[in-house]
């Protein structure tokens, strides 16, 4: 079910954005050659601590996951597409990894993600993270009112084309709320002008993923992290957005 939420509704919501935005400005600034993935992890735990918020993936067990997922963060790290399961890994020069976390602030969720080099970068991977970060700026920029959900997927998914990549509408962004994902799906590629009318008080998360050779996945054997099938690296990028009549508001934004 899709709910409209009230101007006050968007207001509360802006907790949850800003500790999910800072719990990734912590566990980027401490990812690093040679800190271990788990590292990363009990620093957000630490955080969701002093806060009092909850997590909104260590007990989480959807249809797609082998178990709980038991961790409250996700770090995928190279051809680790999404679902990044942290476990006992340190960071090398130049590897990519992508941080994805959401948590709730009384009662109220957010979701962001973000995709880094630790060390040194390679001008291939640097270029993927650019295209990705803009296609999450156009989609952001095509959710207004009056607007269609076609339109902020259609956004997304012309960034990705003419950047030469594929684009896997398996996984997409969802409603947020009083729950990390509900109504409605937003796929990364559509049709502008079709779908669901955008109106004030929809609330959703925008997050753009791609691979560099391909669009195919496949679940590694933890059950959860979802990997390119060819080997190549992947970037994930994600925002909590709120629809507005003065626009889209950005309620995980950074710095």
């Amino acid at each position: 079910m899709i709910e409209l939420r009230t101007p006050t509704e968007i207001n509360e919501m802006r907790a949850a954005g800003k500790f999910v935005a800072s719990v990734l400005e912590a566990t980027s600034a401490a990812a690093a050659v040679g800190v271990n993935l788990l590292t990363l992890d009990r620093i957000a735990h630490d955080m969701i601590r002093k806060q009092g918020a909850e997590s909104c993936y260590i007990d989480y067990h959807p249809s797609f996951g082998g178990s709980p997922f038991g961790k409250v963060i996700c770090t995928s790290v190279n051809d680790a597409a999404l679902h990044g399961l942290p476990h006992d890994y340190r960071l090398r020069d130049g590897d990519m990894i992508s941080l994805d976390f959401a948590a709730s602030v009384n009662g109220w969720v957010a979701d962001s993600a973000l995709t880094m080099i630790v060390g040194t970068p390679r001008e291939e991977d640097l270029r993927l993270i650019e295209v990705t970060e803009f296609a999450l700026e156009a989609g952001i920029a095509a959710a207004v009112v009056g607007g269609r959900m076609g339109d902020v997927s259609a956004a997304i998914g012309s960034v990705a084309h003419g950047a030469g990549l594929g684009v896997n509408t398996d996984f997409g962004g969802h409603g947020v709320g009083r729950t990390m994902h509900g109504d409605p799906h937003v796929p990364n590629d559509g049709r502008a002008k079709r779908g669901l009318p955008l109106r004030a008080g929809l609330v959703f998360a925008i997050e753009p993923w791609f691979m560099h050779t391909t669009d195919k996945i496949y679940t590694d054997k933890d059950g959860w992290t979802l990997r390119s099938k060819d080997g190549s690296r992947a970037v994930h990028v994600e925002h909590t957005v709120a629809i507005t009549e003065d626009g889209p508001l950005v309620l995980t934004a950074r710095g």
